[in-house]
């Protein structure tokens, strides 16, 4: 059989998968600080969730490629909350944030250009870049009392063949938020070199301060498209219900060639549809569930990490994660290999495109006691003796 070169990906299982299939086919306890489905951390559903899923509406099969417009004014209802007025013909509803990144890498792009996204990030994107022939490149987050975007980095990736920019606000893992001077930054390169924005906004609602403004306010003189969805929203990833907003010049276009990609999918399902405004309208209890767990995890983590000056936990606005750095005294790899021994599992910087030693990113989404145990784990394995020298690990 051939294969396309598309999908010539390895799909060997990987050393530290093995190790922890084996760890967890053996009985051993796990302390998983990477949980990042909050459908299993244990947080409380309203007990008649599914019942919106039996609208006797979702009988009828009415094809729209948009979405069915009660969805669309939920979604507008709830960038309303957040200060931003919005028509429903600017939204197109898709069954993930992934389909909506794949629908607009073909809107935007011709077959080899380029989509520019910012590292660390969270490791979809050269997935999505291969099964839509476009190539993916990169520019840093750099940290300096906190995470900020590289403008000239950016500047430096920007070729002919480049047609948007991906921003995630917040950023995963790092949780960093755009500024407001960035995004002015942003909007002055994408109108420079006529390119657009494609920005992530699912982690939106987690932030550790004020919630920052949603960039489906649109940028002057901008193609803006902001992705969001049920997963994160309303903690719901098993939904599949998510959206594009389109802002910014050329916006009939824009929608109008979205509206035939989603048609030659129409990939919703009407039952979802239907449910969606019920389900955005009780998200605010989950994100308090969220927030709060969040917080207090993070909150345990510093105090853990107060007896580990070697160890430094970088700072995060919002979202799920939390990035360590750690001494880069062997790749991060062996370092996760050997806590996993310990029975605490974290996930590699590498993971998310940082480099190959010296990083660490925990999910905040464990449940409290699991966290702290784990977060024990943790220090005591990644502890430095009194004589300046490694421990067991």
């Amino acid at each position: 059989m051939r294969f396309s070169r598309r999908t010539g990906w390895n799909t060997e299982e990987s050393d530290l998968a093995r190790a922890h299939r084996l760890r967890r086919e053996s009985g051993l306890p796990i302390a998983d600080l990477t949980a990042s489905n909050p459908t299993r951390c244990r947080f409380s559903y309203p007990a008649d969730l599914l019942s919106a899923l039996t609208d006797p509406r979702a009988l009828d099969y009415d094809p729209q490629p948009r979405g069915q417009l009660a969805a669309r004014r939920a979604v507008c209802a709830y960038y309303a909350a957040h200060g931003v007025a919005l028509d429903p013909a600017q939204i197109v509803l898709t069954t993930s944030t992934s389909e909506a990144y794949s629908f607009l890498f073909r809107l935007l792009s011709d077959p080899g250009g380029e989509i520019l996204t910012l590292l660390p990030g969270y490791p979809l994107f050269d997935f999505l870049a291969a099964l839509d022939d476009v190539r993916l490149k990169s520019a840093p987050l750099v940290y300096d009392h906190g995470w900020q975007i590289d403008i000239a980095g950016l500047r430096r990736a920007v070729t002919a063949q480049t047609r948007a920019i991906v921003l995630v606000h917040p950023n995963n893992p790092t949780g960093h938020f755009t500024k407001p001077w960035e995004a002015a930054e942003l909007a002055a390169l994408c109108r420079e070199f006529d390119l657009s924005l494609i920005v992530d906004e699912v982690f939106l609602d987690y932030s550790f301060g004020a919630t920052p403004q949603s960039f489906a306010l649109g940028l002057d003189g901008v193609p803006v498209f902001v992705v969001s969805g049920l997963s994160k929203i309303a903690g719901l990833p098993q939904m599949k219900a998510a959206w594009i907003v389109a802002t910014g010049p050329e916006l009939a276009p824009a929608l109008d060639r979205l509206e035939v990609i989603a048609d030659t999918f129409l990939s919703m399902n009407a039952p979802v549809q239907w449910a969606l405004p019920a389900w955005l309208n009780s998200r605010i209890e989950i994100q308090r569930q969220i927030l709060s767990r969040t917080k207090a995890n993070l909150a345990e983590l510093d105090r853990q990490l107060a007896s580990l000056p070697e160890v430094e936990r970088l700072i995060a606005e919002g979202g799920w994660y939390a990035v360590l750095r750690i001494p880069a005294l062997q790749p991060d790899e062996l370092t996760v290999l050997a806590l996993l021994d310990r029975g605490v599992w974290v996930h590699p910087g590498c993971f998310f495109g940082m480099p190959d030693s010296g990083w660490l990113v925990l999910s905040l989404l464990t449940p409290v006691t699991d966290f702290r145990s784990g977060v024990t784990l943790l220090v005591n394995g990644l502890r430095t003796d009194q004589a300046g020298n490694k421990s067991t690990i």
